[in-house]
Parts: C-alpha cells; sequence; structure tokens
C-alpha cells in the first residue's frame, strides 16, 4: 500500500470529515473509496468508448430487426 500527501481546501476536509464520520468510516476509507469509484468510472467510459469504435455501422439495427414484433408486456406500460 502506497502514502499520498494530499492538500484539501479546508471546506472540502471539513465536509470529508463529516460524512466519513456519518458513514462510519475513516477519512482514508472514504478518501480511497471516492477515488477508487472515480477511477472505476474513468475506466468503464473509456471501455465503452473502445467498444463503441469497434461497432459496425448498421449491426445494431440487424439485431433489432430480429427482434419480434409484439405488444409490450403490461408492466412495461406507463
Amino acid at each position: 500500500m502506497s502514502a499520498l500527501n494530499l492538500r484539501l481546501p479546508d471546506s472540502i476536509h471539513r465536509h470529508i470529515r463529516e460524512i466519513a464520520k456519518r458513514e462510519g468510516v475513516s477519512i482514508n476509507q472514504f478518501i480511497s473509496t471516492a477515488v477508487s469509484e472515480k477511477v472505476s468510472a474513468i475506466l468503464t467510459e473509456e471501455y465503452l468508448s473502445a467498444r463503441a469504435n469497434r461497432a459496425k455501422e448498421g449491426a445494431l439495427k440487424r439485431i433489432l430487426d430480429e427482434v419480434p414484433d409484439r405488444p409490450p408486456l403490461p408492466e412495461d406500460q406507463l
């Protein structure tokens, strides 16, 4: 595990301290989780973008054309 010296504005530090206390976790755990969530979001966006760039034009339409035409289920209607 690595150590990181982080400088934060006092207001953000205060919010982190309050939220971490309310969530019952340490400040370190809170920040670690928050950074992990952000990294995951960025990596997911990059992955989906790369997948979208590999898509063949018209492929989705061909797949959707194979779906049978039928009325929606009652629970799918508003």
